[in-house]
């Protein structure tokens, strides 16, 4: 999949897939160029609430029109996850459910300008000049705990709470994203992940499948196979948004 900014033309590999475990997949993804927006919405709160959950997500934010600034992108972006932020409130108190809710990872580029808009412990990584940065931080149990030094990265991974997230969209009485900005240059490649994902996969592994030469979608599809391979315990989505500098016009001075 293609499509462009002014200034860049991107390549999408956007995929997801219910894993080798899970009888269903509560995971949804967006990738709308035209709107310079991608997203990966990890439900929870089993069939019929994190489905539903992370298809409300995706729902609201197909709906964010065409942004006039990157300012107006973020706002627009906002309102809409208060939006589906309340309607799963609603589909939870209509429907005697416990709870349900959503991860979700949202990746905004307006011409040069790159955000982050996320909850709970889906993630952005940047791949730049041969170099793997992780964009976000999760809000999860564990991650406070190595923020405050109580427990290594390693030791966090095989955790027995660190699925356990501490903000998501549809839990609570108001949605609470981090939101990180930046610039995008091209050839920046960029990789929005559920934890079915990283359950299984390190820096070091993402790493070496984000140095392939090979199209988005083709390194998408690799991603998953590999998560498949090790196990896939969970649902996983990925999308891999490839920065190819746009052609200037051909009246362009």
């Amino acid at each position: 999949m293609t499509g462009s900014e002014p200034g860049f033309r991107f390549h999408v590999g956007a995929l997801t897939d219910k894993g080798r475990v899970r009888s269903h997949n509560e995971d949804s993804v967006a990738s709308i160029p035209e709107t310079g927006l991608w997203a990966v919405a990890d439900g929870m709160g089993g069939h019929a609430a994190g489905d539903v959950a992370s298809a409300m997500i995706v729902e609201e934010l197909a709906s964010l029109g065409v942004p006039v600034s990157a300012q107006d992108q973020r706002a627009r972006v906002l309102e809409r996850l208060d939006r589906a932020h309340h309607r799963i409130l609603a589909h939870v108190g209509g429907n005697g459910l416990s709870a349900a809710g959503a991860a979700v990872a949202v990746l905004l580029i307006h011409q040069a300008e790159l955000t982050c808009i996320w909850a709970g412990d889906s993630r952005i990584y940047l791949w730049r000049d041969d170099c793997l940065t992780r964009l976000t931080r999760d809000h999860s149990e564990v991650a406070q705990m190595v923020a405050a030094g109580l427990m290594t990265e390693a030791e966090a991974r095989v955790a027995p709470r660190r699925n356990v997230i501490t903000r998501a969209i549809g839990v609570g009485a108001q949605a609470q994203p981090e939101m990180v900005g930046g610039a995008v240059r091209a050839g920046d490649r960029l990789l929005l992940c559920s934890d079915g994902l990283t359950e299984h996969l390190d820096a070091a592994d993402l790493a070496l499948l984000l140095s392939r030469p090979d199209p988005a979608a083709d390194v998408a599809a690799r991603l998953i196979a590999e998560t498949l391979d090790r196990g896939a315990t969970d649902n996983v989505s990925v999308i891999v948004v490839d920065c190819e500098a746009a052609p200037l016009p051909e009246d362009a001075p």
